[in-house]
């Protein structure tokens, strides 16, 4: 695997594979892998003939009293899990390379509709921020296939909603959410928990699992998400959110059958966030 820091070595590496007509992948990253993330260059392998990963913490995605100055930075780690996972080039580029004349006045992509509510109401000018840095970084790998985590349903839906609005010749995979064994979904901010609190965190895939299981036996929507609500604070969170939707995010009908609950709630320094998908009962 080669590592690469500079936009004119990415777009010489990738020169010669694009004219031989090798399809290649993406997989964006902020870096401190996991399996999770190793599982979408997995994917990224099986669909393609050249991987492409990258490795940037976005600035313009974290918002004030956000954690960008604590985000972990594990080069080293990240360069070896993604070697052995597949990964044949790895792009790590600066802020001043992504965004030369500032954040301030660099131009921005804000996909409506989609980014909005869910974490986007939490965190506002967050899927901005996203949807600039994997425009940016698809100019720059120019991409067949991308993968993107199933966990962060609403940033999948921003993309593929951004992909198809810019009739980019994209396709975009959602590689499902990898699971410690307890059930909490794997994230780099788990790292921020003590002891005690990765012991509560898998409360919150419980309490997600309870609430489809209460709609799926046909108990009222609105009765069980305040049940479910009451027992995330019984269990040590504070919750951000806690809806259901559906698949598109769009609001719910009330005949309709695919849907998907979506949570985020913060436990001590760390906010976490899962998703369920469903089939309600007719």
């Amino acid at each position: 695997m080669h590592t690469l820091s500079e936009i004119a070595e990415l777009r010489a590496a990738l020169d010669s594979p694009r004219r031989q007509g090798r399809r290649i992948a993406l997989v964006p990253t902020m870096g401190n892998l996991h399996a999770g993330h190793l599982a979408l260059v997995q994917a990224a392998r099986q669909r393609a003939d050249l991987v492409v990963a990258t490795i940037f913490v976005n600035p313009m995605q974290f918002g004030p009293g956000e954690d960008l100055d604590a985000y972990p930075r594990t080069l080293a780690d990240d360069q070896a899990g993604l070697a052995n996972a597949g990964c044949d080039l790895l792009f790590t580029p600066d802020t001043a390379s992504l965004y030369p004349h500032g954040l301030e006045t660099h131009t921005r992509i804000r996909v409506p509709q989609v980014s909005e509510g869910l974490c986007g109401g939490s965190r506002p000018g967050h899927f901005d921020g996203v949807a600039t840095v994997v425009s940016i970084l698809f100019n720059l790998v120019q991409p067949d296939v991308a993968c993107f985590g199933e966990k962060d349903y609403q940033q999948l839906a921003v993309i593929r909603r951004l992909v198809s609005d810019l009739h980019l010749p994209i396709e975009i995979v959602g590689v499902p959410i990898v699971r410690a064994a307890d059930g909490l979904a794997l994230s780099s901010r788990n790292g921020y928990l003590c002891a005690e609190q990765r012991a509560q965190a898998p409360g919150l895939y419980r309490t997600l699992c309870e609430l489809r299981d209460a709609l799926l036996a046909g108990e009222p929507r609105a009765v069980s998400i305040d049940s479910a609500l009451q027992r995330l604070v019984e269990r040590g969170f504070d919750p951000d959110y806690l809806e259901v939707r559906a698949p598109d995010l769009s609001p719910l009908q009330a005949d309709s059958r695919e849907a998907v609950i979506l949570a985020a709630a913060q436990l001590g320094p760390a906010r976490l966030i899962d998703n369920l998908t469903l089939t309600l009962p007719c």
